[in-house]
């Protein structure tokens, strides 16, 4: 069950930062919003520039270290691992 949840969860967060990179569509966009997630700019033009499609793009560094599982959580993603183990302790 938790690996199955540990999957599910890591899927999630990669549909996540697909949606967020397809909904920033063009390369101008994309870099802006790299570099404001901390990118360096040399950086962020090539990343916004890749010929990567959006899942590859999601899977890989470009995004998972910019769009990373704390500033996932800041903005209200929970893991299911972490809320089925707080069900746990209070039953």
């Amino acid at each position: 069950m938790q690996a199955k949840l540990k999957a599910l969860d890591e899927w999630l967060r990669n549909r996540l930062r697909y949606c967020i990179w397809h909904h920033w569509k063009k390369p101008g966009k994309r870099r802006r919003s790299l570099i404001r997630l901390g990118v360096k700019p040399g950086q962020a033009y090539a990343w916004s520039r890749s010929r990567m499609g959006g899942w590859a793009i999601a899977q890989s560094p470009i995004l998972g270290t910019t769009i990373s599982v704390e500033r996932l959580k800041k903005k209200g993603v929970y893991s299911h691992d972490g809320i089925l183990s707080d069900a746990k302790r209070l039953s």
